[in-house]
């Protein structure tokens, strides 16, 4: 068993930067090694799902241990994905989950093109298949991104980005991903069905949003959004008051922790309230209290006046 060990994001000093300079100027396994992955029986530290193991756990490589194709019994499957959601997990990034938060997972020896599952016996018992029907895909994953395979047994299993998608019986609660990389070969799903892997915390972010493209994020993954009422240069902020219930100002970034986007774009301005706001490419950014999880753009084109931020810190105008 591959124990997963979360490491605490570090507190990171955030210089102010002076308006002038920031707006004045223009884990594999050893070749032969078989990890041993038994599932408690239902009821001890199963998950929510009630997943158990059937027997003694022999012959479960704790990677697909039957590997070799769909072998036409019935795999124990759980309730439908729901609505499926994006968690920001806080060394994956964002990584796909059903609608009650269980991390999904993708297997590196099925296939995409086509897709197939090569996840059955006692394989599909640690991992069990996750059912399409129901499932739907929220703002931050492409509905096109989701499908489904026919197992042997006749079911259907939902797919991402082409890819059968799994929950890991070893997850008890909400955001576990307790079944990253087990046996080099298993991979919590990002939104396009791609592999998600360990990545350096950053304080703001590119994600690719289906509808929008690549929009800014912060360190939570929420978008961030600039207020047409503002202004870059003189600095003058339009939002006060009861706006800011809404509408929070974005937390100062760490110039050093940045994906994607130019550290020149990126400054830390001073409300007149004394509040320290991340400002991208002078244009003070705000979050907004109406997007629940990293994908949502509830807040694009409210009012005509609010517009998420491209990874050039120019503000988006298309409108879902």
């Amino acid at each position: 068993m591959i124990t997963r060990r979360r490491a605490g994001l570090a507190a990171a000093a955030v210089a102010t930067l002076a308006l002038t300079a920031a707006c004045g100027s223009s884990d594999n396994q050893s070749a032969g090694t078989t990890t041993t992955d038994n599932v408690q029986p239902a009821g001890q530290g199963t998950s929510q799902y009630g997943y158990g193991s059937s027997g003694s756990g022999q012959g479960d490589d704790g990677y697909g241990g039957q590997a070799g194709g769909d072998s036409g019994k019935s795999a124990q499957t759980g309730p439908s994905a729901g609505t499926l959601a994006l968690h920001q997990d806080a060394k994956l990034g964002p990584v796909v989950t059903d609608s009650k938060g269980m991390t999904l997972y993708r297997f590196d020896k099925d296939t995409a093109e086509p897709p197939k599952s090569n996840c059955s016996g006692s394989c599909a018992t640690t991992w069990p298949p996750v059912p399409a029907d129901g499932s739907s895909a929220p703002a931050g994953i492409a509905k096109s991104a989701l499908g489904s395979v026919t197992r042997a047994d006749g079911t259907k299993q939902l797919t991402i980005g082409g890819w059968p998608a799994y929950r890991y019986a070893k997850d008890t609660k909400a955001g576990d991903t307790k079944g990253q990389g087990v046996g080099g070969t298993w991979n919590a799903l990002t939104a396009e069905g791609k592999k998600a892997v360990a990545q350096e915390p950053a304080d703001v972010s590119v994600l690719n949003q289906p509808e929008l493209g690549q929009i800014l994020v912060d360190g939570d993954g929420m978008t961030l959004y600039r207020f047409n009422k503002d202004s870059a240069w003189p600095m003058k902020f339009g939002c006060n008051d009861a706006c800011l219930d809404t509408w929070k100002p974005a937390k100062p970034a760490d110039r050093s922790k940045l994906k994607g986007i130019a550290p020149k774009l990126i400054s830390t301005v001073t409300r007149p309230d004394g509040i320290r706001q991340l400002a991208v490419d002078c244009w003070p950014v705000y979050t907004f209290t109406g997007d629940k999880q990293p994908g949502d753009i509830n807040g694009q084109g409210k009012m005509g006046l609010w517009f998420a931020v491209s990874k050039d810190g120019k503000k988006l105008t298309t409108t879902p």
